[in-house]
Order: structure tokens, then sequence, then C-alpha cells
């Protein structure tokens, strides 16, 4: 009886043995198969499928930011958008599955990182994008007094302002935008003005302007649409006679103060396409021309786009 309640004892030592080891022995291969079993899902997770490059990569006040986005999977053709501050740029495809937005920076913004909300893919990326400080030259103007200045006509300011404004999808320059004209440069693009002693803190020099003699040459610094033509006769006070180009995905040029035009509304023209002549028409006290480039409605260096090509 002892040895069989022994051998009974040994067997049920054995046994308790046999089931604990039986049981570690299960767990661990119901964890292994549990790892398994999460690992190819692991390994399926998609990377990330936006992909941003912001340029030029140590942006100034007045640059354009170059947003370009590379998208996996397209959300049903609708394009990616980019958003800074309280504004929202579109985004306008440039090669298969990859788009571009601008950004435009002016000397009216203060330096300092700004955050660029990129959407696109069913996803979001905030950037921090540094702008760095620029100093733009200053001219102090004296009016006499009871001088009155030139206001626009209600009619220009509207014809230029949904001419600015234009954002369409086709894209007609390539490659860097030429000089319009061959006379030397007089004002540079951003400078800032005190009237009468008083800084005119809303005001910046929106362009380039060019010393050239009065009838000479005015071309196409890069191809386009034309997209405005307005005439002193019909009330341009400001601007004179004068013609938009737009060269589109959001980027114009616009010409001042011209003698002649060369061309009409609905025209194609261009780099280098004779569009007009200088001229003194409109708010200018010589003859000259004035260059404005803007991006999405804001007025933006052009010297960069003069010496880099942005395709």
């Amino acid at each position: 009886m002892i040895i069989e309640n022994s051998a009974s004892s040994s067997n049920k030592k054995l046994l308790g043995f046999g089931v604990k080891t039986l049981t570690k022995n299960r767990r661990a291969i119901n964890m292994l198969k549990g790892i398994f079993a999460i690992l190819p899902i692991t390994l399926a997770l998609p990377v990330d499928a936006l992909q941003v490059k912001v340029t030029p990569t140590n942006p100034k006040l007045g640059d354009t930011l170059s947003v370009e986005i590379n998208l996996a999977n397209p959300d049903n053709g609708t394009n990616p958008t980019v958003a800074s501050g309280n504004n929202t740029y579109p985004a306008f495809e440039i090669a298969p599955n990859e788009y571009r937005a601008f950004v435009p920076t002016t000397p009216l913004e203060k330096a300092g990182t700004r955050t660029l909300r990129v959407a696109g893919d069913s996803q979001v990326q905030n950037l921090a994008v540094n702008v760095l400080n620029r100093k733009f030259p200053v001219q102090r103007i004296t009016l006499p007094p009871g001088k009155a200045g030139v206001d626009a006509t209600e009619y220009e300011l509207k014809r230029v302002a949904a001419f600015k404004a234009l954002q369409t999808p086709e894209k007609y320059w390539n490659g860097v935008f030429l000089k319009p004209n061959a006379g030397r440069m007089s004002t540079n693009y951003g400078v800032r003005r005190y009237y009468n002693g008083t800084f005119a803190k809303d005001y910046y020099h929106r362009g380039l302007d060019y010393a050239g003699a009065a009838g000479s040459p005015v071309i196409a610094p890069a191809g386009g649409r034309v997209a405005l033509v307005g005439r002193v006769s019909q009330g341009f006070r400001i601007h004179g006679n004068v013609v938009g180009i737009d060269h589109g995905q959001g980027v114009t040029s616009i010409f001042m103060h011209l003698s002649r035009i060369n061309v009409k509304e609905g025209d194609f023209v261009k780099a280098g396409q004779l569009i007009g002549a200088v001229g003194s028409t409109g708010a200018a006290t010589g003859p000259h021309l004035h260059w404005g480039l803007y991006v999405n409605g804001q007025s933006v260096d052009p010297t960069p786009w003069q010496t880099k090509v942005v395709n």
C-alpha cells in the first residue's frame, strides 16, 4: 500500500510536472503565434504616403515658398492644399501624383517661424518654416502742402484685383523669367517709405522699376495668357496703360505706365514676345516700366524667379 501510495504520489508529481510544462509551452506557443500574427500586419502598414518638400531652404521676406507634395494615393482626384495662418493655397499637379503650391511672403509680414499645414491623401502634416528677416531700402518723401494724390477708379481697382486673384490650373511658363526691359533697374522690390515724416506701414514697392527710354520695348518675361488690358481712356488713372499676363497656377505679372500696347486680352504670349512699350501714363513722374509679380494675389520679389528655374 505504501509502495502504491508512493507510486501514486510519484505519478501525481510527474503528472503535475507535465501539466505545468505543457501549460508553459502552450503559453509560449500562443505568444509566438500572437507575435507572428501581428508581425505581417505591422510590416504591411504603409509608410507615410504624404511626402513634402519646401524650397528655398532659407527663405527670407519677399520670397515665394514652393511646397512640393508627393501623394501615393490621391483622394478621388482631389488636389492637396497648403494652409498658412488664415490663408489656404491650392496645389496644382506638376507630374503624376506630384503637386505644388506657392505660398507668398511679403515685407509687411514679420520674420520668424510659421506653420504650413499640408493636407492630402487623408493625411495632414504640419511643417515649421523659418522665414528670415530682410532689410528693405527706405525712402523719405516730402509732399508739398495741399498736394492731392491721384485716386484709382472703382473700375480700375476691380479689374486689377480680379486679375491678381487668378489661380489657373495650367502652367504656362517654362524656365527662368526674363528681364522685361533693357533699362537699368531704378527702384527695387520692397522699398518702404516715409511721407512727410510719417512711416507708411501698409506700403511697400510692389515690383521692379526699369528706367527704360520712352518707347523702348517691353517683353513678356515668361509664357502666359494676356488676362488684362487696361487703358487710361477706360479709367486706369494709377496703372496707366497696363497689361497683365496670367502665367498659371496662381502666378501673374503686371506691366504699368505703358505708352503702347501690342497685345489684346485672350492672346497667348511666349517668353520674349513684345507686349508694349515704356511710357509715363498713369501715376508716373517720368518714363519707366513697373513690373509686378504676384503669387496667389500677393506681390513677391521677382528677382529669384529671374535666377532660379521654378518648374
